[in-house]
């Protein structure tokens, strides 16, 4: 019960990494809002944990104030924000289009800065708090082919130490995970990118990274919730890769 009478919030919290960070904080004691697009399938999440759902596109920032909002209206409080709504796009300098890194800096790095910017001011009138920020091993080494993507989660990476010497002595925490390659369920939708086409579980599992294999969504959770809890309590301004040896390389 590391997360006892803790309220936490989570973004994208439908799927992939969000509902297993939402299914495990909740096993760990906090009371969960999750937010989402898809209505029916997170008012069922939400039930099935016991918690709130949001429908909200953080590319609008009236959806974010009402995130914020809804979940202290319904819990009095945030003691945790994690921010893991966002996608992953494809594309060199010269095959991005304009729409594609407009939505990939709009959802993965602006929203990040405005949930962040609504949360603060609640957790310094409460005394502290957590915010984890989903960045990526991406956002930490290059990778071929994915350039929007790469450097919307550099931006995340700086971002959250910036923000965490702004707020340090004001006991909030933040800090970012950086996963590596982590099988998801829309993998086999779209693909690994968006609208890059859907592969098989076989193909999806399939890894070069030192350990052999692609994470599962749970180690990833796992993740979050150290940086959550008071297990992580002199961490700020960190970025915890959990890659499969990907940036040791």
């Amino acid at each position: 019960m590391r997360l006892q009478n803790k309220i936490a919030l989570i973004t994208g919290g439908t799927s992939g990494i969000g509902r297993a960070t939402a299914e495990l904080f909740t096993a760990e004691g906090a009371r969960v809002a999750i937010t989402g697009r898809r209505l029916a399938l997170g008012q069922q999440i939400a039930a099935q944990i016991g918690g709130i759902f949001i429908q909200a596109d953080h590319t609008l920032p009236t959806d974010c104030e009402r995130a914020v909002s809804e979940t202290l209206s319904a819990f009095g409080r945030i003691d945790i924000l994690f921010n893991n709504a966002g996608i992953v796009t494809s594309g060199t300098a010269e095959t991005t289009r304009e729409d594609d890194w407009h939505d990939t800096l709009a959802i993965n790095v602006t929203a990040v800065w405005r949930m962040c910017r609504l949360v603060i001011p609640v957790m310094r009138l409460q005394g502290g708090g957590a915010i984890i920020n989903n960045a990526s091993d991406w956002g930490l080494v290059g990778a071929p082919g994915a350039v929007a993507y790469c450097t919307s989660k550099g931006a995340v990476v700086q971002m959250t130490r910036a923000m965490a010497l702004d707020h340090a002595r004001e006991k909030i925490r933040i800090n970012a995970v950086c996963p590596g390659d982590t099988f998801v369920e829309r993998w086999l939708k779209e693909g690994y990118y968006r609208f890059s086409g859907a592969v098989t579980e076989a193909e999806a599992r399939q890894s070069s990274l030192p350990l052999g294999r692609v994470a599962d969504v749970s180690e990833i959770a796992q993740a979050v919730l150290f940086l959550a809890s008071d297990e992580s309590s002199f961490m700020t301004g960190a970025t915890l890769a959990v890659d499969g040896g990907n940036t040791a390389q």
